[in-house]
């Protein structure tokens, strides 16, 4: 069972950084490609960043490349996002999702589980 539930969402001024996680309480994430996608108010879910279930690929959004880093701990089934540098237009609610084994991809149809999303303010 794949039960994904996102955490360290907040307001920060712009500059500022913040780590989000994304921890499973079931089955182990070992097997499964992870993503970040966010949505702003008024628009659609968008892709961040995803990681292979091997760890071995890693991709990011332009927005966000240089400034985001995903990574995961098996031993704590858990994915990171730790996002630094900050802008107002990273203001979001934040999700991680999963897919079995495969491929990386910046598809959200792509996923099978979701968290239920964490708020991000990035005040000016």
């Amino acid at each position: 069972q794949v039960q994904l539930v996102e955490s360290g969402g907040g307001l920060v001024q712009a500059g500022g950084s913040l780590r989000l996680s994304c921890a499973n309480s079931g089955r182990t994430l070992t097997w499964y490609t992870m993503g970040w996608f966010r949505q702003a108010p008024g628009k659609e879910r968008e892709f961040v960043t995803t990681i292979n279930w091997g760890g071995g690929g890693i991709y990011y959004a332009d927005s966000v490349k240089g400034r985001f880093t995903i990574s995961r701990n098996s031993a704590k089934n858990t994915v990171y996002l730790q996002m630094n540098s900050l802008k107002p237009d990273d203001t979001a609610v934040y999700y991680c999702a999963a897919k079995y084994l495969g491929g990386t991809s910046s598809q959200s149809q792509a996923y099978d589980h979701w968290g239920q999303g964490t708020q991000v303010t990035v005040s000016p």
